[in-house]
């Protein structure tokens, strides 16, 4: 079994930083890519950042210059460094693995539980 356990987020000011940071355990087999995505309250869910194993990024337009994702292969796990923060950016924020078990030879999406973050003006 694979799981993802988020920590970090809460609430700050506009203008604000918050860190939030994810952690895969379980039967891991390998992460191909391990990313953030956020719900706003009546919207769909949203690409936030994404990192490969081999360290290659992917960022929303929205979060560009203020958001940095990296990631550590040897211990699973996947950081969201977010400056500037805004009012619009408060969501909960959940982490995504790519990953393979070592029960099958099938790559699954897994989801953390989530994290709330509020950006107050």
């Amino acid at each position: 079994q694979v799981q993802l356990v988020e920590s970090g987020g809460g609430s700050v000011q506009a203008g604000g930083s918050l860190r939030l940071s994810c952690a895969a355990s379980g039967s891991i087999r390998s992460i191909r890519a391990m990313g953030w995505y956020r719900q706003a309250p009546g919207k769909q869910r949203e690409l936030v950042a994404v990192i490969t194993s081999g360290g290659s990024t992917n960022y929303a337009d929205s979060v560009k210059g203020r958001f940095t994702i990296s990631r550590d292969n040897a211990k699973n796990t996947v950081n969201l460094r977010m400056n500037t923060l805004k009012p619009e950016d408060t969501a909960v924020y959940y982490c995504n693995g790519q990953i393979t078990p070592t029960t099958i030879f099938t790559e699954l999406s897994y989801w953390g539980q989530g994290t709330q973050v509020t950006v107050s003006s």
